[in-house]
């Protein structure tokens, strides 16, 4: 089997599965993004009232679920602050992992993609165990490396409930036998949040977290903001996430062991992208962006078309510019259509190659 750290760049991770296709986090979308082609996906993970670390964007999961029509958990709704945010609903950490096996899956942007919401109810929810076995069937059969890019959402917010989700997920990577010889590079953890990459690293530098050999990590930064733990620890004194973009930044990401730093998509659709790119690798980091997505919606302003939010713009320009800059990694909802482009943009260079090579270019 080739090996998962050599595979074409950018390499595409199927954004919560194929979710531009299925509601998000399910093992349907999770199965059509491998057969469109992903080489990673990404699942979010938070925790339940007994430990287990679940599938969801939230630990809020109204939007995701079909929570609110079980009355038998209608007395579970409540109002949170969650990382400075207030909000209400039903969350994972007031339910058994048992009691959210017996919720469904529903389309988070049913009003954009209709289509994915004609599949809500069908499917039951995930922990990270069964994405496990998922990826590892899934890569036998097609005799193809497939990796993992999961994202600690919340983790100094569990922290105070009791939860140490560092300590959770190595438990969870050990018992799927994802610490092995032969994984290698097959699994990345990323998160907002730098105290539980650093207690990640922490743990694999001494030993102690048995499911961290050769885990990769990666910051992801916001466009503004400061990360949530540090706002707790300090205050108004947390380093702004624009802290981390400069080059003196990039080099203390690097210094303090990780290995990689994700951006959101509009920092790399000019010569200003392509410039913190060739800073990042300069550093010694990857660089991830997230989420390629073709509605217009979710389009830088001079890539969309007539039309409403659901409709297609010129995403095939957009995503182009953004591979173009050299980026490691490509978080998308539609995984085909994000192969599709990086194999366009590959094969226009190496023509480009083959013309100025015979003299023509």
């Amino acid at each position: 089997m080739p090996d998962i750290l050599a595979l074409p760049r950018p390499v595409v991770i199927g954004h919560r599965g194929a979710s531009g296709y299925r509601p998000e986090h399910s093992a349907a979308a999770y199965e059509l993004a491998f057969e469109q082609g992903a080489d990673f996906v990404e699942p979010d993970l938070v925790v339940t009232r007994d430990g287990v670390l679940v599938l969801r964007h939230e630990n809020e999961i109204s939007g995701t679920t079909d929570v609110a029509e079980h009355p038998e958990f209608a007395a579970r709704r409540a109002t949170k602050c969650v990382d400075g945010v207030t909000q209400q609903g039903w969350f994972t950490e007031d339910f058994t992992w048992a009691e959210l096996q017996t919720l469904r899956a529903r389309e988070r942007l049913p009003a954009l993609r209709p289509f994915s919401a004609t599949f809500d109810g069908e499917f039951p929810l995930m922990q990270l165990a069964d994405l496990f076995a998922l990826v590892d069937r899934v890569s036998d059969a097609r005799r193809r490396p497939l990796g993992i890019v999961a994202e600690l959402k919340h983790a100094a917010y569990f922290a105070d409930r009791g939860f140490a989700v560092d300590e959770l997920f190595s438990s969870a990577v050990a018992e799927a036998g994802w610490s092995r010889a032969g994984a290698e590079g097959r699994l990345v953890v990323e998160s907002f949040e730098p105290t539980v990459l650093a207690r990640l690293r922490a743990g694999q530098r001494v030993g102690q977290q048995a499911g961290l050999q050769g885990l990769r990590l990666v910051q992801l930064v916001e466009d503004s903001g400061a990360p949530a733990d540090l706002v707790a620890e300090l205050g108004s004194d947390a380093p702004l996430y624009s802290s981390y973009l400069t080059p003196a930044g990039l080099r203390g990401l690097a210094d303090a062991g990780i290995d990689g730093v994700s951006v959101p998509k509009a920092l790399l659709l000019d010569a200003a992208g392509v410039e913190f790119v060739g800073n990042a690798h300069a550093a010694g980091l990857e660089v991830f962006t997230w989420t390629l997505r073709p509605e217009n919606e979710f389009l830088a302003e001079g890539f969309r078309s007539a039309g409403g939010p659901a409709e297609l713009g010129d995403w095939q320009a957009e995503w182009a510019a953004i591979i173009a800059s050299g980026v490691d990694g490509v978080f998308a909802d539609h995984v085909d259509s994000a192969v599709g482009a990086r194999a366009a943009l590959g094969a226009r260079a190496a023509l480009g190659a083959r013309l100025s090579v015979g003299g023509v270019a």
